[in-house]
């Protein structure tokens, strides 16, 4: 079968043949559909985050995945059924783990999982894949086409979560929310806080000029643009309004902490990106004070488990059918798989215009 693998620091992935693999007892054999590309791939592919499963070389690619099962191998799954798999499998070599068990993997330490597609583990980028049944997640057929996007769905529907828990001591009604990040991730989770969840007052921040297509979507959504190079984190209170919600999506370190500024009392700050060392000075003595006086709180969230992605599919299927014809700009087949990954090709082989969400196509939906 055909996969994209890269070895990592490679600087390019490359198409690669390799046996269709046999699934164990308890696994499906998964026929893979669409697999998006997102900044992690962009990380593995440098060779700064994750690394490749022990005794090979290279790593297949690929964790945001939706495919058709194949042959469900005695599973409760049924042959041709929709599904998109979960990114997080016990330690190579470990068939579970306290975490795995609670059916928490999402809350395990490094050290106690692979994740497919980033470290330890082959992902899902290429023409079948096998899975634990328990770690395939079901989709409605009509959604089949966009079953990518659950993944990154999921991975805010577990972070909103976490920072929904810190506030649920008391009569918390939040009705602002900035989310710091104009990517895809940052568009999805934007519609979700305008339609979804249902926010008064929604704002995004980035560093594009108009025209572009990403403020375009926010204009239709109904979403006021943020422009960081106009309006700092820090001064957004003063500009707009203080948030009772920050999602913090950039991997800017800066963010982390202007988030504090940003954020009216009994605000929540939820952080996703992961930045490089990168030291700076903060006044951390006020930035205390801000957090204790005005009972501000900040959560950092990673991956997300079973129960997130489930909700994910159902929160697909509420986002209006026009934002996935935006905000996924390209779908390539394996022919042209390379325009999936502008950012890891040259400029002659990279989309004419710059693309918010792409995917590779290994069959027609």
């Amino acid at each position: 079968m055909k996969a994209i693998a890269v070895e990592p620091g490679a600087g390019s992935p490359e198409l690669v043949e390799l046996p269709v693999p046999e699934p164990a007892a308890g696994e499906a054999l998964v026929r893979t559909l669409r697999v998006g590309v997102d900044g992690t791939d962009y990380e593995v592919i440098d060779g700064c985050h994750g690394g490749v499963p022990d005794g090979d070389d290279r790593l297949v690619l690929g964790h945001e995945a939706v495919g058709v099962v194949e042959d469900p191998n005695g599973t409760d799954l049924e042959r041709g059924q929709y599904v998109v798999p979960t990114v997080r499998r016990p330690p190579s070599g470990t068939e579970t783990n306290a975490y795995f068990e609670r059916g928490e993997p999402d809350m395990a330490p490094e050290g106690e999982y692979v994740e497919r597609g980033i470290v330890g583990a082959h992902g899902f980028m290429a023409e079948y894949f096998t899975s634990p049944a328990d770690a395939l997640v079901p989709v409605p057929d009509a959604l089949a086409h966009v079953g990518f996007l659950v993944e990154p769905i999921s991975i805010t529907e577990k972070a909103l979560e976490h920072a929904a828990a810190t506030r649920s001591a008391f009569d918390w009604q939040p009705e602002s929310a900035l989310v710091l990040g104009n990517g895809s991730l940052g568009l999805l989770t934007a519609a979700m806080f305008e339609t979804t969840l249902g926010y008064d007052r929604v704002y995004c921040l980035g560093r594009r000029d108009r025209p572009d297509p990403s403020i375009a979507v926010l204009d239709e959504l109904g979403v006021t643009y943020v422009d960081s190079r106009e309006t700092p984190v820090s001064e957004i209170p003063e500009t707009y309004e203080p948030m009772d919600v920050v999602y913090e999506a950039t991997g800017y370190a800066k963010h982390a902490f202007e988030s504090i500024d940003a954020l009216a009392p009994n605000g929540v700050a939820a952080l996703l990106g992961v930045p490089g060392d990168w030291s700076f000075e903060v006044d951390g003595g006020r930035l205390h004070r801000e957090l204790v006086l005005h009972n501000k709180a900040l959560v950092g969230s990673v991956n997300s488990n079973r129960e997130h992605f489930a909700a994910a599919t159902d929160t697909l299927s509420q986002l209006p059918s026009w934002l996935f014809e935006e905000v996924v700009t390209g779908i390539y087949g394996l022919e042209e798989f390379e325009r999936a990954f502008p950012a890891a090709t040259t400029a002659d082989s990279a989309a004419d215009d710059t693309p918010i969400k792409t995917a590779v196509e290994f069959e027609s939906i």
